[in-house]
């Protein structure tokens, strides 16, 4: 092989590794950036173990807000047809936050509760993310199957 053809073939090849390396930097960048919409019910039965930041969407539940005198930190219970979460966030929350509205939460697991870093209420009685709202029904039409079938057994 002579010089030329060697210096082109390894200019071909640093490129190519150089190409192949951007492109998985910037695959794993996007992957880390995902945030992906379980409900309570979901993340009990463990669908989001494997992310590390996730949204939690639902309902807020009626009477479970509770404030911290000395603080801006909140907690309260998230949930939907098959489940609750209860939910510590640090902040200041949404005007259309309260009790039996929906939300949707960004954060993380620390044990048993959801650690939100950002808060968002629905802001009218119409508007339903399309992820959560078909999340819903599918954890209330597999209660309703789950209902069904108990009945069923019972004589």
């Amino acid at each position: 092989m002579n010089p030329t053809r060697k210096r082109r073939l390894t200019i071909v090849i640093v490129v190519a590794v150089a190409a192949a390396l951007a492109i998985s930097l910037v695959v794993y960048a996007l992957q880390q950036n995902m945030n992906y919409l379980f409900t309570p019910s979901q993340v009990q039965s463990g669908q989001a173990t494997q992310y590390k930041t996730f949204r939690l969407g639902g309902m807020v539940k009626a009477g479970s807000i509770q404030r911290s005198k000395d603080s801006l930190q909140v907690t309260f219970t998230v949930v939907d047809a098959g489940g609750a979460m209860p939910v510590e966030y640090t902040g200041i929350l949404p005007d259309l936050f309260r009790d039996n509205q929906s939300v949707i939460a960004t954060g993380h697991m620390d044990g048993a509760r959801f650690v939100a870093t950002e808060v968002l209420a629905k802001h009218d009685e119409t508007y339903m993310p399309k992820e959560l709202k078909d999340a819903m029904a599918k954890a209330h039409a597999d209660a309703q199957v789950k209902e069904a079938a108990a009945q069923d057994k019972s004589p």
